[in-house]
C-alpha cells in the first residue's frame, strides 16, 4: 500500500540540499532526495556486517525492472519503490570489517544495517563519506521501544568482558539515542515513516532560502572563482589553484607555494585541520608546484605509504594541471612489498632535470642529507621525538588531523608546533645566540571539502564522539598545590546520562586524553563507557562549594579490574590453548615466569593517566597515583565503614521496563533524573580488595622512572620494538598490602619478590642482543637497578667459600694480576677488555659488594657490559676520552684492591704456570750408593749358584765309572783339558732311568722351573756332541 509521506521529511531533505548540510534518517527516501538534488542520481553506500538479506526473489524481481527501465517501459507509479531504488541508485555494497577501503570516496547517501555491529570508528568512518545534502539512514529492526537499545547486547561487548568482568552496561547507545533527539537534521521513524515524539523538534521546520547569485553560486564559491581568476596567469600557482575546492584550500596553497620560492633554509609550514578539510590534496597540489620551481630532491613521509594514497593522487593531478605527460615528463614507481598493497613509492620526474619525490619511513631521518624540502603527512600519527629527528636545515611542511576519528598524537599541535612558535617569534626579535631557531607558519583548515560550513550533522557528530574537544580544554585560573588536591571516583551512569554538566565534564575530560596520549580512538569512548571492569578517577583541587560550577579537572586516571581468573583457566593457557582477551597483566605474568596462580589474584590496571597541558611536570600525575593506591589499600576509606555495602545505584532495567508499556509513537525519551552524583569521594565509596596494581606502557626513560618513583618494578619487557613507536612494551607491577598473601614485612616487594629478582636476571643476559644492544644506558641501568652504594663490607655470599670457588671458574689469578697490573697503569686498556667483561658481570649481578659512582657504574657497564667504544660513551656522557680512561681505571684498582683482600692466601699458593727441573742433592754418598748395589749383586749371584749347585740338581749328570770315562776324555783331548775348560763325559744311563730320576726331582719339592729344565736338556745336547 503506497502512503504519502510527511512533508516535514521532504523539507529537511530539502533544505539539506539547498545548503549542502547532510540529514540523517533512522529507520524510500532515495527518490525524494533524488528529485531534489540538480544533477545525476545520488551514489549510495550500503554498509552491512555480514548478510545483506535480499533474497533471491527480490534480486529476480530486480533484473525484470532492469530491463523494462532499458526499454523504457517503466512505470515508476506502479513498480515497487524499493526494487526501483536498488536498480537505479548505483549501490556501493560494504562489508563493516572492509570500511577501510571507502575512506577517500564521496557517495550521497549512506546506508547502515545491523546496528549491533556499529561501533563509534565505523560510524565515524562512513558518516564522513556523504557529501552534503546527502542522506546517511540508520536501519533497526523491530522495536517495541527505542530504549531497548539501551539493553542491546552489541558486538563489541564480546571484547569488553572477562572471567570475572561478564556484564556490559550499553552506557553509550543511551547517550547516541538521546543526543539524537537534540540533533536538528536528525529524524526517528518507525516502519510506517511516521515521525516520533523523540524527533519532536521537526514540527517546526520550514524551508529556508537560498543564499546564492546570478550565476547560482554561493559566497564561498565567489570568492574561490574570483581568486582563481586574479591568479590564472601566474605560474605555477595558477593552474594548481583550479584544482583547489574551497578557499580555505585555495589560501593553503598559495602559503606553500610562497614558502617554496622564498627558498628559506630552516623554514616550516604546518598545515592543521580537521578530517575531510582537503590537507593530504593541498600538499600533493604543493609538491608539484615545488617540482615545477626546480626542486630536485623532495621526501615525503607518513605512518605508512597508504596514507600518502590523496597525496600523490594530487600530486599527478597537479602535473597533469602544469602539463607534464606520464611515462614522458615522469613515471610512477609502486611499492613490491605486499603489505603496502602497491602504494606509491617514488615519482621521477625528467622534464627539466632529474628530479625525484621519494617516500621514506620516519624512522629513516638518516637519508635526509641531500633533502631540499620535507613532506610530513598525518605527523599527529608519528611519534614527537620521531617528528623532531626529522627536522632540519630545509624547508618542511607539516600536516596533522587536529580532530577527527583518527586522533591526534601526544599533544603535537600543543608541544612541537607550540616551541617551533617560540623559536619563529625569537628569529623574528633578532635574538642573540637564535641561529638554530627556525621559521614557523601555521594554516588552518575549516571549510569541509565535502559539505558546507555549519553542518548539523558534523556538529552532532563531533560532540557525540568528542571528536572536536581540543576547543573544550579551559584555562586553569589556579594550580594549587598537589597536597591539597584530592582524588575522585567518576559514576560512569551519571557520565553518560546526557546531562548539561556531565557533557561538559566528559568533553573536558577526553580533551585531556586527546592532549596526552599517543592514539586516540572513537572506539576509546564506547570501552569507557561499556566496559564492565573499567573505572574513571579524576584529580581535582580544592572544591568551592558555593560557587556553582564544575571543578577544573588537573589529572584523568583510567583503571581496568583484572585477575580472579580460575586455576583451571590459567593452565590452559599455559598449555598453548586461545588466550581471552582483556586481562593483560595476568596473562602476561603467567606467561613470562609459567606460573599457574597468579591470575587467580586480584588486581588493577592503569590503563591511562592524562594531566592537564597547563598543569604538566608540577606533581599532579604523581598525586593521583599515590591516592589511588592507598585507596586501594583501604587507607582513604574510614574503618567503619570499610564493611558498608555500597550504595545501589539506579537500575536501569526499570526504564525499559517503563517504556514497554508506552508505544513508539507516545514514547519520549529524556535523560534520566534519578542518578546518584557525578563525583564520589574515596570515603563515599568502599574499594575493591586489590592484591597488585599494574601498568603497560611504551618503554621510555622519562615514563619508567616516573613508575620506578612510586615503587612499580618491571616483570615484563618486550623483545621486539613496536613497529609505529619504535618503543618496546614494557609492564611494570606494584603489590599492595594484602591479608590474602602471607609475605615477609620486611621484603618491599612483597610476594613479587622472587619473581622480580628472576626478571632481572634473565634481563641481564638479553642486554647484549641485539634488540637491546642499542638501548639508552640510562634506561638499561635503571631497568637492573644494580646496587652501588655500599656503606660498610657485611660477611654476605661475597667473601664465602662459595664465591671465591665460583670465582676461580671466571677468573684465574692470572688474570687478576692483569687487572692489577692495568689499575697500576702498567698495561693498556684494550688487552684487558675481555677481564672487564668478566668483573662488569659480576658487578651487576650484585656478587661485588663495591661502592661506585653513577658514573664510574655507568662507564663500567658501557664498556664491560654492552661492550661499547670510547667514542660512543664521549658522546653520550659529554666526556673526554682521557677522562673515560681514568674512571675505568679506579673502577678496577677498587675491584682489585677487594679481591686482593678477601682472596689472598688463594692467589698466593697458586702454582706457576712453567715448571723449571730443581736439582737437590741425594740422601746417601756415592761410595755407599756404590756398596749397596755390589752387595746386591753379590747377593743375587749367590742364590743363583745355590740353586746350580744342588746335590739333586747335579745327580743327572752323574758318571757311573768315573775314572775310566774321565781318563779317555783326557786322551781324547791329547792329555789336556781344552781352552773353554769343558770335558765331555757321556752318561752312562739310559733314557728310561731319566724320566724317573726326574720325577724324583720334582717329587722333592718342585722348585725347578721351565728354565731349569732348558738348561738340563742344553747339556745333554753339549754331552752328545
Amino acid at each position: 500500500m503506497r502512503k504519502k509521506v510527511d512533508e516535514r521529511i521532504r523539507t529537511l531533505i530539502e533544505n539539506g540540499v539547498k545548503q549542502r548540510h547532510r540529514s540523517m534518517f533512522i529507520v524510500n527516501l532515495h527518490y525524494m532526495q533524488s528529485k531534489a538534488v540538480v544533477k545525476t542520481r545520488p551514489t549510495v553506500l550500503w554498509c552491512y556486517k555480514d548478510k545483506l538479506e535480499l533474497s533471491s526473489h527480490k534480486k529476480k524481481r530486480a533484473k525484470q525492472v532492469k530491463k523494462l527501465m532499458q526499454r523504457g517501459l517503466l512505470d515508476p507509479e506502479k513498480v515497487d519503490p524499493f526494487q526501483l531504488f536498488l536498480e537505479t541508485g548505483g549501490l556501493t555494497y560494504c562489508l563493516y570489517k572492509d570500511s577501510e577501503r571507502i575512506l577517500g570516496n564521496t557517495f550521497g547517501m549512506c546506508i547502515l544495517q545491523d546496528f549491533e555491529a556499529l561501533t563509534p570508528n565505523l560510524l565515524a568512518r562512513t558518516i564522513e563519506t556523504v557529501e552534503g545534502g546527502g542522506l546517511i539512514v540508520l536501519l533497526l529492526r523491530s522495536l517495541s521501544s527505542l530504549t531497548s537499545l539501551y539493553t542491546m547486547v552489541m558486538d563489541v561487548h564480546e571484547r569488553f568482558r572477562t572471567e570475572s568482568h561478564s556484564e556490559a552496561t550499553g552506557r553509550f547507545n543511551e547517550r547516541f539515542l538521546l543526543s539524537v533527539a537534540s540533533c536538528k537534521a536528525c529524524v526517528v521513524m518507525d516502519d510506517e515513516l511516521n515521525v516520533l515524539p523523540i524527533s519532536s523538534h521537526i514540527r517546526s521546520i520550514t524551508p529556508v532560502p537560498v543564499k546564492e547569485d546570478s550565476e547560482g553560486l554561493s559566497e564561498a564559491e565567489r570568492d574561490l572563482k574570483n581568486l582563481k581568476e586574479q591568479l590564472q596567469d601566474d605560474f605555477p600557482v595558477g593552474p594548481l589553484i583550479k584544482k583547489c575546492c574551497t578557499l580555505d584550500q585555495g589560501k593553503a596553497v598559495i602559503t606553500f607555494l610562497d614558502a617554496i620560492l622564498d627558498r628559506t633554509l630552516r623554514s616550516t609550514v604546518a598545515l592543521l585541520a580537521a578530517r575531510g578539510r582537503g590537507k593530504s590534496a593541498a600538499l600533493g597540489l604543493a609538491i608539484a608546484g615545488a617540482i615545477a620551481t626546480g626542486y630536485s630532491n623532495i621526501f615525503v613521509t607518513a605512518p605508512s605509504p597508504e596514507n600518502l594514497k590523496t597525496l600523490f593522487e594530487f600530486v599527478c593531478k597537479g602535473f597533469n594541471a602544469i602539463e607534464y605527460k606520464e611515462h614522458i615528463d615522469y613515471d610512477v614507481v609502486r611499492s613490491s612489498n605486499p603489505e603496502y598493497k602497491k602504494a606509491i613509492v617514488r615519482i621521477n620526474i625528467y622534464k627539466q632535470h632529474r628530479q625525484t619525490i621519494q617516500y621514506i619511513q620516519p624512522q629513516e631521518h638518516e637519508k635526509l642529507s641531500q633533502v631540499e624540502l620535507l613532506v610530513i603527512d598525518e605527523a599527529a600519527a608519528i611519534p614527537l621525538p620521531v617528528v623532531k629527528s626529522l627536522l632540519g636545515p630545509y624547508l618542511v611542511f607539516l600536516s596533522s588531523t587536529v580532530n577527527g576519528y583518527e586522533g591526534t598524537g601526544r599533544s603535537l599541535s600543543l608541544k612541537l608546533l607550540h616551541q617551533l612558535e617560540e623559536q619563529s617569534q625569537i628569529l623574528a626579535k633578532g635574538v642573540e645566540g637564535s641561529t638554530h631557531g627556525r621559521l614557523f607558519k601555521k594554516i588552518e583548515l575549516s571549510e569541509s571539502i565535502r559539505y558546507a560550513s555549519g553542518d548539523p550533522i558534523e556538529s552532532w557528530l563531533n560532540a557525540l564522539l568528542c571528536l572536536d574537544v581540543m576547543n573544550s580544554i579551559p584555562n586553569i585560573s589556579r594550580l594549587p598545590p598537589p597536597s591539597e588536591c584530592d582524588l575522585y571516583y567518576v559514576n560512569r551512569h551519571t557520565l553518560f546520562s546526557y546531562h548539561k554538566d556531565s557533557e561538559l565534564f566528559l568533553q573536558r575530560m577526553m580533551a585531556l586524553y586527546v592532549s596526552s596520549h599517543y592514539k586516540n580512538s572513537p572506539n576509546d569512548l564506547q570501552l569507557i563507557a561499556d566496559a564492565p571492569a573499567h573505572h574513571l578517577f579524576v584529580l581535582l583541587g580544592p572544591v568551592d562549594e558555593s560557587k556553582n560550577q564544575l571543578p577544573d579537572i588537573l589529572c584523568v586516571i583510567q583503571v581496568a579490574l583484572e585477575g580472579q581468573i580460575s586455576r583451571k583457566s590459567a593452565i590452559k593457557s599455559l598449555s598453548g590453548a586461545h588466550q581471552p582477551s582483556g586481562d593483560q597483566i595476568p596473562w602476561k605474568f603467567s606467561q613470562a615466569f609459567r606460573e599457574a596462580d597468579f591470575p587467580s589474584l586480584s588486581g588493577a590496571r592503569i590503563v591511562r593517566i592524562a594531566t592537564h597541558p597547563s598543569a604538566m611536570r608540577l606533581g599532579y600525575g604523581s598525586a593521583a597515583v599515590d591516592l589511588l593506591t592507598r585507596y586501594y589499600e583501604g587507607q582513604l576509606t574510614p574503618i567503619s565503614e570499610i564493611d558498608v555495602e555500597e550504595a545501589v545505584e539506579a537500575p536501569q532495567l526499570s526504564i525499559t521496563e517503563g517504556a514497554e508499556k508506552v508505544s513508539l509513537l507516545e514514547e519520549n525519551i529524556k535523560p534520566r533524573t534519578d542518578l546518584p552524583p557525578l563525583l564520589v569521594h574515596p570515603r563515599e565509596r568502599r574499594p575493591e580488595k586489590l592484591n597488585y596494581i599494574g601498568v603497560s606502557f611504551g618503554l621510555t626513560l622519562d615514563l619508567f622512572r616516573f613508575w620506578s618513583k612510586h615503587k612499580f618494578a618491571p616483570f615484563y619487557i618486550a623483545p621486539n620494538p613496536n613497529a609505529v613507536t619504535g618503543e618496546h612494551t614494557c609492564m611494570v607491577l606494584k603489590p599492595l598490602h594484602s591479608e590474602d598473601i602471607e609475605v615477609d614485612e620486611s621484603d618491599e616487594w612483597g610476594f613479587f619478590s622472587p619473581f622480580y629478582r628472576e626478571f632481572k636476571q634473565n634481563f641481564f643476559g638479553l642486554v647484549q642482543h641485539d634488540n637491546f644492544r642499542s638501548m639508552d644506558y640510562k634506561l638499561i641501568m635503571s631497568i637492573l637497578d644494580p646496587k652501588i652504594n655500599f656503606t660498610e663490607l657485611e660477611p654476605t655470599q661475597s667473601t664465602s667459600d662459595t664465591f671465591l670457588k665460583s670465582l676461580s671458574n671466571i677468573l684465574s689469578p692470572y688474570d687478576l694480576e692483569h687487572v692489577r697490573a692495568y689499575a697500576d697503569g702498567l698495561e693498556e686498556y684494550s688487552p684487558n677488555l675481555a677481564r672487564i667483561s668478566k668483573l662488569a658481570d659480576l658487578y651487576f649481578q650484585g656478587k661485588l659488594p663495591i661502592s661506585l659512582s653513577y658514573v664510574q657504574a655507568s662507564v663500567l657497564f658501557c664498556i664491560g657490559v654492552q661492550r661499547r667504544d670510547i667514542s660512543y660513551i664521549e658522546g653520550q656522557m659529554k666526556l673526554e676520552r682521557p677522562q673515560i680512561l681514568t674512571l675505568l681505571r679506579k673502577v678496577m684498582k677498587k675491584f682489585s684492591k677487594y679481591l686482593s683482600d678477601i682472596a689472598s692466601k688463594e692467589f698466593e699458593s697458586a702454582p706457576s704456570r712453567i715448571k723449571e727441573r730443581v736439582l737437590e742433592p741425594h740422601n746417601i754418598s756415592v761410595d755407599e750408593d756404590l756398596n749397596n748395589a755390589a752387595k746386591q749383586v753379590e747377593e743375587g749371584m749367590k742364590a743363583k749358584m745355590d740353586g746350580l749347585l744342588n746335590e739333586e740338581f747335579l745327580q743327572q749328570y752323574a758318571i757311573v765309572d768315573k775314572d775310566a770315562d774321565f781318563d779317555k776324555a783326557l786322551q781324547n783331548g791329547a792329555g789336556k783339558i781344552p781352552s773353554g775348560g769343558l770335558v765331555s763325559v757321556q752318561s752312562s744311563k739310559t733314557k728310561t732311568d731319566k724320566p724317573g730320576k726326574q720325577k724324583d726331582s720334582e717329587k722333592s719339592g718342585k722348585k725347578r722351573g721351565k728354565e731349569d729344565q732348558g738348561s738340563k736338556s742344553k747339556k745333554k745336547h753339549k754331552s752328545r756332541g
